[in-house]
C-alpha cells in the first residue's frame, strides 16, 4: 500500500485523510499542521499517521497531500523541496478550488508528479463530511502520471472524478462560490430585508425555509429557465419599480444586489417565453438604471 504525508490537517485535510486512511487506499506516514497540538489533534481524528513538528521531521512518502490555506502552497511545497524528502516519482497534490497544479512546480523541478484534486463539497464539519462525501465531484487536473494514481484513490472513497484544463481553475472556482457561498450571503441578504420589514429574523428564517428548498429542488428538478417565478418571469415592471424603491432607501448595496440578479432573471424570463418583450424591456431598463 503507498503512503500518505499530509500537510495541513485542517477540515478539509482530515477529512481527506481519515477517508482515504479507513478505506484501506493510502497508509497515513505523518501529519504537520499548523502546531504541535493540531497534527496531534488532527492525527487522532484519522486515526493513523505520526504527528510531526515541522516538515523536515517527516519521513519520505508516495505521495504528499498539501491541504493548506491557497495562500501558502507554493511556499509550503519550497520548503519540503529544501528538506530533501521528495524522492523522484513521488505524488505531490493540493486540493484548492482556485489554483492550479502549477503552485507546485518546485515539486515537479524535482521530479515530482504533481496535481490538484478539488472535492467540491462543504467541509464546515468533518464528521459529516466523511459521512456524505460519497457521490462529491472531485474536480481534478495535472501530471497524467500523478493523475493515474490519485483518480482511482478518491473513486475509492467515493468521490466522482471530473477534469478540467488547468487554466480553467479560478473561473471554476468562482462559480463554486457563486452557488455556494454567495448563496448563504444572499439569504443573509433576504433575512436583514425581513428585518427591516418588522419581521424577527428567527420568525422570518423559519419562513422562508420551504420556498427555499422548493426553490433549489425545482432548479434540479426542471432546470433554471422553468424554475423562475415572481414579478421578472410574469414581466411586472410595477412591482419592480416598487421594489427598488423600497430596497435603495435603507441600503443602496442591497439595491445593487437585486439589480444585479434581476437582469439574470430577464434573460432567463425571456427563454421563458411568458412575459412580453416590451415589460422585460422596461424591467431591464430599470434594472439597468
Amino acid at each position: 500500500m503507498k503512503t500518505l504525508n499530509v500537510i495541513g490537517a485542517g477540515r478539509v485535510g482530515r477529512t481527506l485523510a481519515h477517508l482515504l486512511h479507513h478505506n484501506q487506499v493510502f497508509a497515513i506516514e505523518g501529519v504537520l499542521d499548523g502546531t504541535a497540538a493540531g497534527a496531534r489533534a488532527a492525527a487522532g481524528f484519522i486515526g493513523a499517521g505520526a504527528p510531526a513538528e515541522t516538515i523536515d521531521l517527516m519521513r519520505p512518502s508516495d505521495l504528499w497531500m498539501v491541504t493548506t490555506p491557497d495562500r501558502r502552497i507554493a511556499d509550503v511545497c519550497a520548503k519540503l523541496v529544501a528538506a530533501g524528502l521528495l524522492r523522484a516519482g513521488d505524488v505531490v497534490f493540493h486540493c484548492s478550488g482556485a489554483l492550479a497544479s502549477s503552485e507546485l512546480e518546485s515539486a515537479a523541478a524535482a521530479g515530482a508528479h504533481v496535481a490538484s484534486v478539488h472535492p467540491l463539497k462543504t467541509f464546515a464539519a468533518p464528521t459529516d463530511a466523511i459521512r456524505t462525501f460519497p457521490g462529491t465531484p472531485c474536480v481534478a487536473e495535472g501530471d497524467s502520471a500523478a493523475l493515474e494514481v490519485l483518480v482511482p484513490a478518491f473513486e475509492s472513497i467515493g468521490g466522482r472524478s471530473l477534469k478540467i484544463e488547468s487554466g480553467q481553475k479560478t473561473l471554476y472556482h468562482a462559480a463554486c462560490v457563486l452557488v455556494s457561498n454567495d448563496l448563504v450571503a444572499l439569504v443573509e441578504t433576504g433575512l436583514r430585508c425581513y428585518e427591516r420589514a418588522g419581521i424577527a429574523r428567527e420568525a422570518a428564517s423559519e419562513m422562508i425555509d420551504p420556498i427555499v428548498r422548493e426553490t433549489v429542488d425545482n432548479v434540479f428538478r426542471s432546470g433554471t429557465v422553468h424554475a423562475l417565478t415572481g414579478p421578472v418571469a410574469r414581466g411586472d415592471d410595477l412591482v419592480v419599480t416598487r421594489h427598488l424603491e423600497a430596497l435603495g432607501a435603507p441600503d443602496a448595496q442591497i439595491a445593487a444586489v437585486y439589480r444585479a440578479l434581476g437582469r439574470v432573471a430577464v434573460e432567463l424570463s425571456r427563454e421563458q417565453g411568458h412575459a412580453g418583450d416590451e415589460a422585460l424591456a422596461r424591467i431591464e431598463a430599470l434594472l439597468g438604471r
